[in-house]
């Protein structure tokens, strides 16, 4: 099962690396879209969990790492009050992407 690191920019300028043990993030986000924070963690949610069940499917367990990021993400969401996540980038890119 392919993984995959996706990074973004939350609205106070920090950049933060994320992990996904699936690339279905690709399907929820694209690289220099731009998302509200709370639009973002909803869309990074539903991936992470579609993630961990496909890891289920494979292996009979959940992903704890996915679990991890989601929460993650939902702790580093707490802090903003409002303003838009910026996707940087997502390693591997899916074929025939620009790196």
């Amino acid at each position: 099962m392919p993984e995959m690191q996706f990074a973004v920019r939350w609205p106070d300028g920090s950049e933060t690396s994320y992990y996904s043990p699936s690339l279905v993030v690709h399907d929820h986000l694209e690289v220099g879209g731009t998302y509200p924070v709370a639009e973002f963690v909803d869309r990074a949610h539903r991936a992470l969990d579609i993630a961990s069940e496909r890891v289920r499917a494979r292996f009979g367990f959940a992903c704890t790492s996915a679990a991890h990021t989601r929460q993650e993400i939902a702790e580093a969401a707490r802090g903003v009050a409002g303003g838009e996540v910026v996707v940087l980038r997502m390693e591997p890119p899916l074929d025939g992407a620009s790196a």
